[in-house]
């Protein structure tokens, strides 16, 4: 396990509600290439804390990396509903692009 993974799971297990801990020990796991861990890391963001934005780009190219079109798609389509809802502009255009290089 990585000292950065460890960190991470320590500031989780204290009880922690920021969703940044979360995605954060998602996208370690991602950088680990522990991408079934990353992927439900991802998923567990996206059900707990609906509202952060940067998981759906993430979760969804995790996702089409390991050959999930589906599930990729699905991400990034949830992704600008949310991104649109909170005015943020910048995603938007972000994940339309990921979806049409899907």
């Amino acid at each position: 396990m990585s000292k950065r993974l460890e960190m991470i799971e320590k500031v989780i297990a204290t009880g922690s509600n920021d969703p940044f801990h979360h995605y954060a020990r998602a996208m370690e796991l991602r950088a680990l290439a522990r991408n079934d861990e990353a992927l439900a890391g991802f998923e567990g963001v996206v059900t707990r804390f609906p509202d952060y934005v940067p998981t759906y780009l993430m979760f969804a190219q995790l996702a089409l990396e390991v050959g999930d079109e589906a599930r990729a798609r699905q991400q990034v389509q949830a992704g600008i509903a949310k991104a649109r809802a909170a005015g943020d502009a910048h995603s938007v255009s972000e994940l339309e692009a990921l979806l049409a290089s899907a």
